[in-house]
Order: C-alpha cells, then sequence, then structure tokens
C-alpha cells in the first residue's frame, strides 16, 4: 500500500535559498507545489531561475503569479528612482535595514502561499528565509514566521473549522549562507540554474557587488566551494 505524501507550496524566487529550501522539502518526503512571484522586480531574471530549478527538482505543479508591486515602489528592487547598493562590506550587511526591502513583501508572499495551499488542502508551507545570514529584513525573523501561523489560524476556512494547521518550514532559519550552501551541495542542489543578483548585467551576468553576491560569493568562499555562475566582477 502506497502512502499518500503530505502536500507543500515551496515558495520559490530561482534564488540560491529558495532552491535549497525547495530540496530540503523534496527530501523530507513532501509532494511540492511550486509558487514564484512575478512582482515586476528589478531582477526578473530570478523568474526563469526559478523555472530551471522547478524543473530540476521535478516539481510537476509550479505556478508563477503576476503581483505587480513596483505600482507601489519603497525599494530599489521596484522602484527605478532607487539604486541598489554596491560593495558594501559584510561586516556592515545586516545591520540596518537596506533598500533593498520591499514592503512587506513576504506578508505578500506568504498570504498568496497560504490561499494556494488552501486550495490545495496542503497543511504545510516552505520558504528559504534565515535570521543568521541575511541582509536585515524584519519579515525573515523567527517571531515573524510565529505570528503568520497564527493568522493563518484565524484567517483560513480550514483553520478556523480545524481541519488543517498551517505549518510554516523555514529550513535555513538558523543557517549562515556556508552551511545553506553546504546542505543544498548534499541534497544535490545545482546552483548553476540559480540567479541571486539584485542587479545583473544586461547580458544575465551577476553583478558581484550586491549585498546579495556578495553574501553567496562568502558563502561558496567560506565552504571551499567554487560558485557556478558567471559574475562580472568578483
Amino acid at each position: 500500500m502506497t502512502t499518500k505524501k503530505e502536500r507543500a507550496v515551496t515558495l520559490l524566487s530561482g534564488g540560491l535559498d529558495s532552491a535549497t529550501s525547495a530540496a530540503w522539502g523534496r527530501d523530507q518526503g513532501f509532494d511540492l507545489f511550486a509558487l514564484t512571484i512575478h512582482y515586476n522586480q528589478r531582477h526578473q531574471r530570478e523568474i526563469e531561475a526559478a523555472k530551471r530549478v522547478a524543473k530540476f527538482l521535478q516539481i510537476e505543479k509550479h505556478v508563477i503569479l503576476d503581483v505587480d508591486l513596483s505600482v507601489f515602489g519603497g525599494s530599489s528592487l521596484t522602484s527605478s528612482s532607487l539604486q541598489v547598493r554596491h560593495n558594501v562590506p559584510l561586516d556592515e550587511i545586516g545591520k540596518t535595514i537596506p533598500n533593498t526591502y520591499v514592503p512587506a513583501r513576504n506578508t505578500v508572499f506568504l498570504s498568496l502561499a497560504l490561499a494556494y495551499a488552501e486550495t490545495l488542502t496542503a497543511a504545510n508551507i516552505i520558504l528559504g528565509v534565515n535570521a543568521a545570514d541575511y541582509s536585515g529584513y524584519p519579515d525573515c525573523r523567527p517571531e515573524y514566521l510565529t505570528a503568520f501561523e497564527n493568522l493563518a489560524q484565524l484567517a483560513t476556512k480550514t483553520g478556523v473549522e480545524g481541519k488543517t494547521r498551517i505549518k510554516l518550514h523555514a529550513p535555513l532559519m538558523t543557517l549562515n549562507k556556508k552551511e545553506i550552501i553546504e546542505l543544498g551541495t548534499l541534497l544535490g542542489v545545482d546552483y548553476s540554474l540559480t540567479h541571486t543578483c539584485y542587479s545583473p548585467t544586461a547580458d544575465g551576468k551577476s553583478c558581484g557587488t550586491c549585498e546579495s553576491c556578495l553574501l553567496r560569493l562568502n558563502g561558496f568562499q567560506e565552504a571551499g566551494l567554487i560558485d557556478p555562475i558567471e559574475y562580472a566582477k568578483t
């Protein structure tokens, strides 16, 4: 007799962290349903990366949803009037909230993932946030995820009726970038398929100098591994 797998919605941006957390979900035996949000971000190349990762992980159902957050702006990722920061010293990253923070992005994304999960009768949502090695975003903290789990019970039919208790899985929460890369490597993630850069060049290369690139490059260096993607500058 075959045991039916538990379903999980995995938020898949196409970056290193979301690819690793999705691979973790696969390794845990979840039946994965990927959700990618196209929010008119500056680094839209990550959408194609998400497609590659979903195919690599053999995720049968991959939804790409258009939600144009550039209408609001307020971030260097969604507004042309703000510029992504470059060459920030590593020990300064995370001390202040950078302008790459997109207002309420994870709340918007998790709300959409919650809606998708409820239609699937899925009790699990996987996301790649981490509080140990990140850029200072307030919606990447454990207390935020706990609060959202509580909200999910109050705000959904399945929660109110007591049929399903939504669980958020953030397997990378306590890991730094080195540890995330080591985990992904162990799980067989092909990081050449991913895109992390916030400010890619016209020909698609990662800049190598934005905060996201700097954290990624440092993580590979500390792990003693070669980053397989191309950079304009390292």
